[in-house]
């Protein structure tokens, strides 16, 4: 399956017809979302090992896992013959997400555009290259969202809007319990900002903020957004403990809950540290090759055949990858690839990110990568080192 191409939920849901995570229990679901990092807002794999494929970028993982859980949910409390696209498109329309305009209203907006939106908070493919907060940190409250919108429709958006004020007023109140902000906390700020969606300011205090008005799964996950608000390289100063012991108090946890939570976010976060973009050290200028080396190699893999079929048919072009591999080619012969490339590219659709302003950045890797990824067949005169 290809969660970058037209058709990836159908056959998503294909896929795990007979799969046991369809129809998981809440809890169950929770707990396996956590795993992977979907609650922690960077998905490192997917829930189900039907799909899983080492090739997904972090954003796919994030979508499928994001689709698993809105059908799991699906599943344990539809109540009628509403096929599970028509209610997740109603349920976007409810909340505002999903607004149709003339061009819409014509040929239709497609669920799977749609999910695609809602997991981003960057929509240029070059700015999502540098600024890697590409997953919605939030994820889940559409999990919860949705499954009152399949009870009560009418309360949808209010749970929306309530979950996300305590949570913006508990990640306030964490944040500013620590004496030293790290960069890590500069940039988890942004990124749990930019990834609510409904609310626009906290209407709430934390002194306000009660028991009663969370579910058991609602009160995990707030403990688990704390964990991530909180964590910094394993350590908990006295100023941190401080809030911990207040937020306990409020929602009457115990110690060995609360120890086990942040337990379980650090070794995430220890296991998988070089693996996700928030938490790397790297420069940025490294960091934008090796992102932009993960987007080439996908979209040369994907397409292996068609361009594999359209270089058979340039001859030239052909030559000149070959000798490039093994001399530098003059300015001359790097104009006339250059041009002979975007041609090949117009002919492949999903290859149109080349054709976007700025594409341009990424065609000396795409060329540099071709010989590679593709079949030695086509390159008949490469010179191959003994």
């Amino acid at each position: 399956m290809n969660p970058s191409a037209v058709g990836w939920l159908k056959k998503l849901l294909k896929l795990v017809e007979k799969s046991e995570i369809k129809n998981t229990s809440t809890l169950k679901l929770y707990q396996e979302l956590k795993s992977v990092g979907f609650i922690y807002g960077s998905n490192v794999t997917t829930i189900s090992e039907v799909i899983r494929n080492s090739d997904y970028t972090l954003e796919e993982c994030c979508k499928i896992n994001y689709s698993l859980a809105l059908l799991c949910t699906y599943n344990l409390n539809k109540k009628n013959d509403d096929s599970f696209e028509t209610k997740l498109k109603s349920f976007y329309t409810h909340i505002g997400f999903c607004k149709p305009n003339f061009i819409a209203n014509i040929i239709g907006e497609s669920i799977e555009n749609t999910i695609s939106k809602r997991i981003q908070t960057e929509t240029n493919i070059f700015s999502k290259t540098i600024n890697t907060f590409t997953t919605n940190a939030f994820l889940f409250i559409d999990i919860l969202a949705f499954e009152i919108f399949l009870k009560t429709p009418k309360k949808t958006k209010s749970i929306i809007i309530r979950l996300e004020d305590y949570i913006r007023s508990i990640i306030s109140e964490a944040f500013n319990s620590k004496l030293i902000k790290s960069k890590y906390d500069e940039s988890l700020i942004k990124l749990l900002e930019s990834s609510l969606r409904v609310s626009k300011q906290a209407n709430e205090s934390f002194e306000s903020i009660t028991i009663n008005e969370f579910s058991k799964i609602e009160r995990l996950y707030l403990l688990d957004i704390v964990c991530i608000a909180i964590w910094n390289d394993s350590k908990i100063d006295s100023h941190n403990q401080k809030f911990i012991n207040k937020f306990r108090t409020k929602f009457n946890l115990s110690e060995a809950k609360i120890g086990v939570a942040f337990k379980s976010v650090n070794d995430f976060y220890i296991c998988y540290k070089n693996e996700i973009p928030l938490l790397s050290t790297q420069n940025l200028a490294k960091r934008f090759y090796e992102q932009s080396v993960i987007v080439v190699k996908k979209l040369i893999a994907r397409n292996s055949k068609r361009i594999y079929q359209e270089l058979k048919e340039s001859k030239e072009l052909v030559k000149l990858l070959s000798e490039s591999t093994f001399r530098d080619l003059n300015k001359e012969e790097q104009n006339q690839m250059q041009e002979q490339m975007m041609d090949l590219l117009k002919s492949i659709p999903s290859l149109a990110i080349f054709m976007l302003p700025g594409g341009a950045i990424l065609l000396p890797l795409f060329i540099k990568l071709i010989p590679k990824l593709l079949p030695s067949a086509f390159d008949e005169n490469r010179i191959e080192n003994n």
